[in-house]
């Protein structure tokens, strides 16, 4: 098992969608480091500080991963995240 917590974009200047493209990114780079894939996750837990910019994040997310891998996932709306983070990940996936 894999387990990798607290991503956030570095790039605060994005919208939801970017800041959730950001994310995605250093998904393939660590899950690759460690002998995974994107196909193998199992669970994710979406934070995020704007419910209103959802659909960005969920577009962002859907571009990334394809509908057959999807994980088990919950969205989790916040107060707050730090400045200027709209969204942070925890994710665990099969090795």
């Amino acid at each position: 098992m894999l387990y990798f917590g607290g991503l956030v974009a570095d790039d605060k200047s994005k919208n939801m969608k970017g800041q959730t493209e950001e994310i995605c990114a250093k998904f393939d780079t660590l899950l690759a480091e460690a002998g995974s894939s994107k196909e193998n996750l199992l669970t994710a837990m979406i934070y995020i500080s704007d419910f209103t910019a959802k659909d960005g994040m969920n577009e962002a997310w859907l571009e990334w991963l394809p509908v057959k891998y999807l994980p088990t996932r919950a969205t989790i709306g916040v107060a707050e995240l730090g400045k200027d983070t709209l969204i942070e990940v925890v994710v665990s996936a099969a090795r």
